[in-house]
């Protein structure tokens, strides 16, 4: 069995929490026994989760040297500019050793994004900017490490695809079964 799930701001990618107070997890949304996610995204991430059962799929899908490709569309803060687009087009070193190269472009804010609660502190005299940055690796907080690396800190990170499989048409907190087949194959680039 596989899942998409559309993953909400301040949810946690496990089904319980032993934290003190609680947080919401993933129990909240999904009732189906045996599965658990194939990788993570962050307590202030949002978007596309994947879950199975299976542990050998859960494995092509998260492990780097199969260099499935996962997209995010990234609010970050300051005005993405030629030099910070193509230092994230040649990977940038991080504490933890160079990234590969991402495939990034700066885009329009999306029209068809839900708000998120709460939402992103907005402020007059900084501007901000939306990219759509698609990397074949996953390393913790990857990310937002990436692009404040290129000084533009994130303000919100939403994953739309995993290889072949986009989050197009889910609204958050509501997840649907896809096949195997379509997350190991990733489509034609397509720009939104």
């Amino acid at each position: 069995m596989l899942i998409a799930f559309n993953k909400p701001y301040g949810v946690l990618c496990q089904f319980t929490d032993r934290g003190t107070p609680p947080r919401r997890t993933l129990a909240g949304f999904i009732d189906l026994p045996g599965v658990y996610p194939a990788g993570r995204l962050d307590h202030d991430s949002e978007g596309l989760l994947l879950l199975t059962d299976d542990g050998g799929l859960a494995h092509r899908i998260t492990d780097p040297r199969h260099k499935l490709a996962k997209t995010y569309l990234v609010q970050v803060e300051g005005d993405p500019d030629t030099t910070a687009l193509d230092r994230l087009r040649r990977g940038v070193v991080l504490k933890d050793g160079p990234t590969r190269p991402a495939e990034v472009h700066r885009i329009d804010a999306p029209g068809w994004l839900w708000p998120r609660d709460p939402p992103v502190r907005f402020r007059k005299t900084v501007p901000d900017g939306w990219l759509e940055l698609t990397i074949g690796e996953g390393r913790n907080r990857q990310v937002r490490r990436m692009t404040a690396a290129v000084g533009l800190p994130t303000l919100r990170l939403i994953r739309v695809r995993v290889g072949g499989v986009e989050l197009a048409g889910l609204a958050p907190g509501s997840w649907r079964p896809v096949a195997e087949a379509d997350v190991l194959n990733r489509p034609a680039d397509r720009r939104r």
